[in-house]
């Protein structure tokens, strides 16, 4: 029996905390969404902690387990994946990297952190012309390096030593995410000091864990001298806007994980578009097409374009991969009205669009997102996530609205993320 084509859209951070200036709601529950509630109304809803109780997830580990792969099994860090997603050739034995920019300043041996994310005012053309410095004036010793900026404050680094192989068995010098063997996770509250990288607990004596804390930490001061006298800085300084003065590490990882591909392992050819590295790199990983999307373009322009790109490419795969970053950013800001708006271009021009002419007769549509973004916190919780399925023969549960409350009602139920792809699939061959 063929699948039905599958429309997988992921909305990153969408789900939230209730606010009591939203009068109980959340973001999602005070955004008027026509389209997402409709197809809440046509299908079945259930709600789902992506990755475990009490994890609170970064998103790499959340879409492989919204995939169906376990990162506890398959995950080797989020450094290695954000390398295939930026094209930078990686060996097992180096390490590489999730870096932010940031704005610190000197505070004696170390460095007090103003900023994790440089006030998410640096472009990704000044972020290119810094980390271009970086790699131009930068020499460590005995080893080398591939420094490479993304999109805004994001970047990678990959380091390689001539002493011999690097481990990952390192601390984050970003504060703000944590380690969980190799998942990386966010934290609530930390200290506003870079952290001085040293072996995790247990690999002390490890030499490969000693020569990569060393590099590590002769990386991050030598990149803070040249970032500190860079005239891109001085610049933005001059406009009265924080400096990019200083790198943080985080999630490091020692080899590319191998993974079974997705049509190996549930069956169909699917097609991909995405905003960020992380999630191209899992999606190549999985074995993916990938479909040339626009991105850093005004966001209602690109919700339009990529409505377009989803009907013109729907067809040259089983199914489409989306992921829409939207609704995460304003949320790590604490900025509840901007999230809403967010939500709301989503529904009206992404959905809007797509709804207008797709048969859902010949199509499964699922929306969730890969973590919750909480407003009131400013970071990842492990909050429930909505999730529907719908179209094809999926029958109606009865739940009207698409919501993290009205999701509770609804007939799949309590998931975790790995149970998702499962119940797709089922419906696809429905």
């Amino acid at each position: 029996m063929a699948l039905k084509k599958i429309l997988y859209v992921i909305l990153d951070g969408l789900g939230d905390d209730p606010l009591g200036a939203l009068g109980g709601k959340t973001p999602l529950e005070a955004a008027r969404t026509p389209h997402l509630d409709s197809l809440a109304a046509r299908g079945k809803n259930g709600y789902v902690v992506t990755v475990g109780e009490g994890i609170a997830p970064e998103s790499d580990i959340a879409v492989f387990s919204v995939f169906g792969y376990d990162p506890r099994e398959h995950h080797s860090g989020r450094g290695p994946i954000e390398a295939v997603g930026a094209g930078i050739e990686m060996n097992d034995g180096d390490l590489a990297y999730r870096v932010n920019f940031a704005t610190v300043e000197k505070d004696g041996d170390g460095w007090v952190i103003l900023d994790r994310r440089v006030g998410r005012s640096l472009t990704s053309n000044e972020a290119y012309d810094l980390a271009g410095e970086v790699q131009k004036k930068v020499t460590i010793g005995k080893g080398s390096f591939k420094f490479k900026a993304t999109v805004g404050h994001r970047g990678v680094l990959v380091l390689r030593s001539e002493e011999g192989p690097l481990s990952a068995e390192v601390e984050n010098s970003d504060p703000a995410y944590g380690r969980e063997g190799s998942l990386g996770v966010a934290k609530e509250t930390f200290d506003d000091h870079a952290v001085r990288v040293t072996p995790v607990a247990g690999h002390e004596d490890d030499d490969a864990a000693k020569r990569a804390a060393e590099l590590t930490n002769e990386w991050l001061a030598k990149a803070f001298e040249v970032l500190s006298a860079s005239e891109v800085n001085r610049t933005r300084e001059a406009k009265g806007q924080m400096a990019g003065n200083f790198v943080l590490t985080r999630d490091g990882g020692d080899h590319v994980p191998k993974l079974e591909s997705f049509k190996s392992k549930f069956g169909p050819e699917m097609g991909c578009f995405v905003e960020m590295p992380v999630e191209l790199g899992i999606a190549r990983l999985m074995g993916m097409g990938v479909v040339k999307a626009p991105t850093g373009i005004p966001a209602e322009q690109q919700y339009e374009e990529w409505a377009e790109l989803t009907l013109e490419s729907i067809d040259d795969y089983d199914g489409l991969y989306v992921h829409i970053k939207g609704p995460d950013v304003p949320a790590h800001d604490g900025d509840h009205q901007g999230k809403i708006k967010s939500i709301e271009a989503i529904d009206r021009i992404y959905f809007g669009g797509v709804l207008s002419q797709l048969d859902l007769s010949d199509v499964i549509v699922a929306v969730t997102a890969d973590h919750s973004t909480s407003c009131a916190r400013k970071a990842h919780t492990d909050g429930p996530v909505p999730l529907l399925i719908a179209g094809g023969n999926v029958p109606s549960d009865g739940v009207d609205v698409y919501s993290e409350s009205a999701s509770r009602h609804g007939s799949l139920g309590y998931l975790k993320g790995t149970e998702i792809m499962p119940n797709l699939i089922s419906a696809a061959k429905g």
